[in-house]
This record gives structure tokens, sequence and C-alpha cells, in this order.
């Protein structure tokens, strides 16, 4: 039986990607365990997902944020505490210090809603919209000091429709994040994950 692989989960807001992780382990058998959820905001709606699954959560403000190496030296002992062998970021919009990146080395994963290295940034679904691509997609990687630099883990594309606005292929981006992470997170768990010498990311059948 594979053990499970502990997770914290960093979040922001709705705490969709935590939703997709939680039916996983509980509707696919993924031997993943939530362990702790932070949020940086008091009225993310994650927090209300966490508490209903049985999840410890903490909640930040961002006054807690006005010494960053300081809030991130909390997050780290807070998950540490918790048991967390990785961190998961879920729609988590603060840039993670070293203070954080050096206590999980290479155990931070950051999803990223398009191809990278395109359309690196925030406004990535729009960027590739205004763009005009034919397919844009998902980027789940291991993050790093550089925003959104960090060794690519797993990608998936995700086609521009002809009749897509701008909603419907961002649902559809979004759809994509919730079956890819809970994928990679059981790739870690199942010891498929390794990196080689170039620091590059092969996941094993």
């Amino acid at each position: 039986m594979t053990d499970k692989l502990k997770i914290g989960v960093l979040l922001s807001g709705s705490g969709t990607n935590l939703q997709a992780i939680i039916d996983a382990i509980a509707n696919d058998g993924l031997p993943v365990e939530i362990v702790h959820v932070l949020s940086s905001r008091p009225d993310a709606y994650g927090i209300e997902r966490a508490r209903t699954a049985g999840i410890p959560v903490t909640v930040f403000d961002r006054t807690v944020y006005e010494d960053r190496e300081a809030a991130d030296g909390r997050i780290a002992a807070i998950m540490a505490e918790a048991g967390a062998e990785y961190l998961v970021m879920a729609g988590y919009m603060r840039k993670l210090t070293p203070v954080v990146l050096d206590a999980f080395p290479d155990r931070v994963l950051n999803l990223h809603p398009a191809l990278l290295p395109s359309f690196k940034g925030a406004h990535a679904i729009q960027d590739a919209w205004d763009a005009g691509v034919k397919v844009t997609g998902v980027t789940v990687h291991l993050a790093n000091e550089d925003y959104d630099k960090g060794p690519i883990v797993a990608q998936r594309a995700v086609p521009v429709l002809e009749g897509d606005d701008i909603d419907a292929l961002e649902a559809r981006i979004h759809e994509t994040e919730h079956v890819i992470y809970p994928e990679v997170l059981r790739a870690i768990a199942e010891g498929r994950m390794t990196m080689d010498e170039r620091r590059v990311i092969h996941i094993a059948e």
C-alpha cells in the first residue's frame, strides 16, 4: 500500500483546486493527506471548504504580510509542525520568499493557467486570449525565486475553440487544473517523479 503523501495547501480565494484534491482523495483513492490549509485572506471561500473537510486551517490577513519574511517563517513553521512533505499553492496570490522555499526545497508546487514559459504572470488567461493563440493550457511547476520559472512538472494543452469567449476558455482551463493537480500529486505519492542533473522533471507511467 502506498504511504499517503502529506501536503499543506496555500490559497487565497475560492479554493476550487483544494476541492478537486479533496474530492480525488475521497472518490479516486488519491494517496494524499492534506495536513493543513493556510489562507492569505480571511474572506477566502477555500477556508470553508477546508473546514467542511475537517482540515486544520490558519488564516492570515494583510497585516501579517507587512514583514514578508516573518510571514513566510510562520508559514514554514506551521507546515513543518503539521508534518507537510510538500506545499501546494492553489490560487495563492503571494510570492513565496526563500524562507519557505529553502524550508521545502524542490517541494513547493504551483499551478499556472498557461503553457509556460508562455504567458507568465497574473493575467495569463487574458494575455493568451488577447494574443489570439489557438492553444493554451495549464502548467504544474516547482516554485522557486524566479516567478513562474521553476522546473516544469506537467503540462496539459487546452484548445481555444471557435465560438469561445474568454469565460468559456477560462472554465475549460480550470477544469483541466482540477484534473492535472491530483494526477501530479499521485505521481509524487507513488514515487514516480524524478529530477535529472539538468533539473528536468520526469514522471514514469
